[in-house]
């Protein structure tokens, strides 16, 4: 009998004990649920709630001052390496805490792409950076009219484009560029890793942009083109036309290298949390 007590005892014991974790676990599910529903919507605001919140507008606004200084500067500088890497450096300094200073539509899809950004941020910067890049060549435009209208004597001043594509030669300006902004954006991921030591991290995209240039401007000189690197600035520098090459050369190609620098980085130093 005590056997039979005893027996009964711990079947009663194992089947409350299970009850019990049974319930625990339903109850933790029941918890967890709601917890991760809300850590996902913290991460990934709807559209109408982003356009609420002005820290939205204020990284737009960033985007689009600092690709009009890049444009402005490109367009003045003509797109030697060396200027532009001062005015990148000067740019990530002004207003990187505030956007992140991609100023670049590539580089933008990039860190879509890669999970850094939402597509609703996404899509806001490419609009602004557009944005900027034109203010920029319409800003010049007008200085340059001015300085045409107004002078009695010498050449007529006009505002630098990039070159014409050469027939024949337009896979090398797309593989210039496609290398080129593989290197931006290796060094765009590498400056968004030390994004807290603000100096270091506007050197290493200053420097990334600095080589890249340096690389693409020299080959794609070679077959008489001109390395942009960025599809906004190549707004600026009236490079677009409603033809496949230009499309594919100065939008498609540096999107593809965005990507690949980002990826590439995230493969050698693993992806950052």
């Amino acid at each position: 009998m005590a056997t039979r007590k005893a027996a009964t005892t711990k079947k009663a014991s194992s089947t409350r004990s299970k009850t019990a974790s049974t319930k625990s676990t339903k109850s933790t599910r029941t918890v967890s649920a709601p917890a991760a529903t809300a850590a996902a919507t913290a991460t990934t605001p709807s559209f109408s709630e982003s356009v609420k919140q002005f820290s939205f507008w204020r990284s737009l606004g960033a985007e689009l001052i600092g690709t009009f200084l890049l444009a402005a500067v490109f367009i003045v500088g003509q797109g030697q390496p060396l200027y532009t890497l001062f005015a990148v450096v000067g740019i990530i300094l002004f207003v990187g805490t505030v956007s992140g200073s991609y100023i670049n539509p590539a580089l933008t899809v990039a860190a879509w792409i890669t999970r850094r950004i939402s597509w609703i941020r996404a899509v806001g910067y490419i609009v602004f950076e557009i944005i900027g890049a034109l203010l920029a060549l319409v800003v010049l435009n007008a200085f340059v009219s001015g300085a045409a209208s107004s002078a009695t004597t010498g050449a007529a001043t006009t505002i630098f484009e990039a070159a014409k594509l050469t027939a024949g030669k337009e896979w090398f300006v797309f593989f210039s560029e496609l290398l080129g902004t593989a290197i931006i954006g290796f060094a765009l991921a590498n400056g968004l890793r030390n994004a807290q030591e603000r100096l270091t991290s506007a050197f290493t995209v200053g420097f990334g942009v600095f080589i890249a240039l340096m690389i693409s401007f020299i080959a794609a000189s070679y077959v008489g083109a001109t390395a942009i690197l960025n599809p906004a600035v190549a707004f600026s520098l009236q490079a677009l036309s409603w033809s496949v090459w230009p499309i594919a050369v100065y939008i498609l190609a540096p999107i593809v290298g965005g990507a690949v620098g980002f990826f590439l980085n995230d493969l050698l130093k693993g992806r950052q949390r």
